[in-house]
């Protein structure tokens, strides 16, 4: 956890931090303590957060925890969980929860959004990955296409028949697998590797008679 506690130890909560004439009283409860953080601006207000924070935070970060397994992590959430407090504890209505939950609440959506965002980018770059993969074309289409000049091929293409034009311009110019090329055609993979090969005896006679 962080040594820091209290107002000053979350970004906006107030323009000082406060100052203690003695220990702070810890004789309210903790929803006392939240509607006085909604009085603001004033020490008093300061004061409450104060003590809200000394008295709760260890649970939040231990929720934090739990949740995330990294301490740094659980430590910054934690940290947002008392800004968002900070800011909205106006809007704390305690006919519909305890503080403690409102508060317990706030630091778990935290933590979980953190956990969410986590495995979206892991997922990106998953996908990424598969999509940068070099594309595993069979032997006879990388032979019959390794010699061949890109303004050559193209030249040979527009000889094609469109459906043969659009099944190579996909396999070879924008690099999609048999496997994409069938779904992209909504015909079974079979059909779909056939044509591709269709086109390239096609394209391997265009390009000899150029020749």
């Amino acid at each position: 956890m962080p040594e820091s506690t209290g107002v000053g130890a979350v970004e906006g909560a107030g323009s000082h931090s406060p100052h203690w004439v003695g220990p702070p009283s810890t004789s309210a409860s903790l929803e006392d303590l939240l509607l006085r953080c909604a009085r603001r601006p004033g020490a008093d207000a300061e004061e409450a957060f104060a003590q809200l924070y000394d008295r709760t935070a260890a649970r939040l970060y231990g929720l934090a925890v739990r949740v995330l397994v990294d301490p740094a992590q659980a430590e910054e959430v934690t940290q947002e969980a008392y800004a968002q407090a900070w800011q909205g504890c106006a809007g704390f209505d305690p006919t519909r929860g305890s503080a403690i939950s409102w508060l317990l609440t706030l630091a778990h959506r935290r933590a979980v959004d953190r956990v969410r965002s986590a495995q979206a980018a892991a997922r990106r770059d998953a996908d990424y990955g598969a999509r940068t993969q070099e594309t595993d074309h069979d032997a006879t289409s990388e032979r019959a296409l390794a010699s061949i000049e890109a303004q050559s091929v193209r030249s040979a293409i527009k000889a094609l028949t469109p459906l043969q034009q659009n099944v190579i311009e996909l396999a070879y110019f924008q690099g999609h697998t048999h496997t994409e090329i069938a779904g992209m055609l909504q015909v079974p993979l079979g059909t779909a590797k056939s044509r591709i090969n269709d086109a390239l005896r096609k394209l391997r006679v265009e390009i000899a008679r150029a020749r």
